[in-house]
């Protein structure tokens, strides 16, 4: 991931940190982890890396939870695309197991422990796929952004900060 955010610190390099951060927050590999990485890899002083880094991550997740159904379901009108839509479900739909059992709660989790393939935008796709009320997803996909944002706060500018400087 670390490679992968210089990339995209250098591609962006002239907007400002905090844009940079932004950036990288919203996108969906890399999120509220990417972002809090790359303002801690810019020197961004904590507090605005940590609060651009969260809303970042969450602008666009009612986006998703509002269209992501339209948007797929028009995507499996075409023949070229269905197979990628399916592709997409499944790998969602794949982990939904913690949700299932847990409802909100596991929402919440899923999105706040920061592992590969987890986080707000796959959160927000399972909600969306498990018809979950978005209302309710959107708030326990923030709970679940802030308690990433708070270890990741640890990672990012306690150990890698230390290692840094």
């Amino acid at each position: 991931m670390e490679n992968l955010v210089e990339s995209l610190i250098n591609l962006f390099n002239g907007l400002g940190k905090e844009v940079v951060v932004f950036i990288i927050s919203m996108l969906p590999l890399l999120e509220l982890r990417g972002g809090l990485l790359a303002a801690s890899l810019l020197k961004l002083d904590f507090l605005p890396g940590y609060i651009i880094s969260i809303i970042g991550n969450t602008l666009p997740i009612p986006i998703v939870l509002l269209f992501l159904e339209k948007v797929l379901n028009w995507l499996k009108k075409f023949k070229v695309t269905t197979k990628f839509v399916n592709k997409i479900e499944n790998k969602i739909l794949s982990k939904k197991d913690q949700i299932e059992k847990y409802g909100y709660i596991g929402l919440m989790l899923f999105v706040g422990i920061p592992l590969p393939g987890t986080g707000a935008w796959t959160g927000a796709g399972l909600a969306v796929l498990l018809n979950m009320n978005k209302k309710k997803s959107f708030l326990y996909i923030m709970l679940g952004v802030i308690l990433a944002s708070i270890i990741m706060s640890i990672i990012s500018y306690g150990i890698l900060g230390n290692i840094i400087k």
